[in-house]
């Protein structure tokens, strides 16, 4: 019987107990989460399309289990200058964050799962009598910060302000709102989740956030100013807070990935700004290919682990690159708001280097055809 520890109850954490006990019922499998029970910041967390067919291809049972939960939509829409840009064939799913902790522990504790919440482990040592130790205890994880030297961890973070609110708006798509007032810049990130609540993540640069005073105004003070910048496009409805301090965001990167017994999945291993899809859609593929890397060496747990990081490195490198690049341009959003709104939409959606015109045009139809008679006639 192997004896696994799993820190961190968040979407990873739960996702690889359940999944491990499940398959492995004579296993005994703990998590621990500092937090009670049903406790969670943030609002939804979004999955694209392809996400959620990977998922689906290895898991069919979480994909289908959550399918049931989400609120699905096609396009993204681009609001600049009171303008509105769709961006066709752009499929995005969302659910609330809470409601998949939900599902995902119930599922844990139908497999088995020994679920400790609201329990602090203070030292990596407390947990000498377990086999092995998965890490998904998040940005601040005290596995990796316990062994960094031995992990290869490195850490940095962006310039640019976010906050991470809720709306009782619903909003039929994914949508990013470019607002230019007097204080400077700002943009908002704003998607359905459920059929009450959307998210709504508002971002600025430096400058832009000390102007507007975000650097010394009380919690409740900024979340007013956020509603009054963002006025329009909320139509009446509040933001919700939920530990919705502004923050820069930290780029995470392990070199290496186990060390001894122990293992780092989802946030605690890497991050992937939040403009190119959801840090849990990459803590659940995390934890399926740790599963298919165990599973193939049952009784050499160091050969699993190092074919854990071969076989996903590779993926989420290119992944982490996607994101940098998207993230460099939201860093320069304040120039690209200059450009006219059809232009802006190009420039947002071939941010990444992924997306050439060809596969704009098999991908979003609608909006190259608009895309190209605008640049025609202006050629013209």
């Amino acid at each position: 019987m192997k004896r696994v520890a799993v820190m961190g109850g968040g979407p990873g954490g739960l996702y690889f107990a359940c999944l491990w006990k499940s398959r492995h019922p004579a296993d005994s499998v703990t998590v621990f989460e500092q937090n009670p029970e049903g406790a969670t910041f943030g609002f939804g967390v979004v999955f694209s399309e392809r996400a959620m067919d990977f998922l689906r291809a290895d898991d069919a049972e979480t994909a289908d289990l959550i399918t049931t939960k989400m609120e699905t939509w096609s396009d993204i829409t681009l609001i600049h200058r009171g303008e509105a840009v769709a961006l066709d064939g752009v499929g995005f799913s969302a659910i609330g964050r809470l409601e998949l902790l939900v599902l995902l522990t119930e599922r844990a504790k139908a497999a088995g799962v020994e679920l400790r919440f609201g329990t602090t482990v203070g030292s990596v040592a407390e947990l000498a009598d377990f086999d092995l130790i998965v890490a998904a205890d998040g940005v601040n994880s005290l596995v990796r910060r316990s062994f960094e030297g031995d992990f290869q961890t490195s850490v940095s973070y962006l310039d640019e302000k976010f906050a991470w609110f809720g709306t009782t708006k619903r909003f039929g798509t994914l949508t990013q709102t470019f607002v230019r007032n007097d204080w400077g810049t700002f943009n908002a990130h704003h998607y359905r989740y459920s059929p009450t609540m959307s998210t709504f993540i508002v971002e600025c640069d430096r400058q832009s956030w000390l102007n507007a005073g975000f650097d010394h105004l009380a919690p409740e003070a900024a979340k007013a100013r956020c509603e009054e910048i963002f006025a329009e496009t909320l139509d009446g409805h509040g933001l919700v807070a939920n530990k919705s301090a502004w923050r820069n965001f930290p780029w995470i990167w392990n070199d290496r990935w186990s060390h001894r017994n122990m293992v780092l999945i989802g946030d605690a291993l890497h991050t992937a700004h939040y403009s190119i899809g959801s840090g849990t859609r990459l803590a659940l593929e995390d934890v399926l290919a740790l599963v298919a890397a165990l599973e193939a060496h049952p009784a050499d747990q160091p050969a699993a682990l190092a074919e854990y990081e071969a076989k996903r490195r590779p993926v989420v490198e290119k992944l982490v690159r996607a994101a940098r690049t998207s993230a460099a341009w939201y860093a320069d959003f304040p120039q690209h708001m200059q450009l006219q709104p059809l232009d802006l939409a190009y420039s947002y959606i071939t941010r990444s280097g992924r997306v050439d015109d060809a596969r704009l045009r098999a991908m979003s139809p609608r909006f190259m055809a608009q895309y190209e008679a605008a640049r025609a006639a202006t050629v013209g």
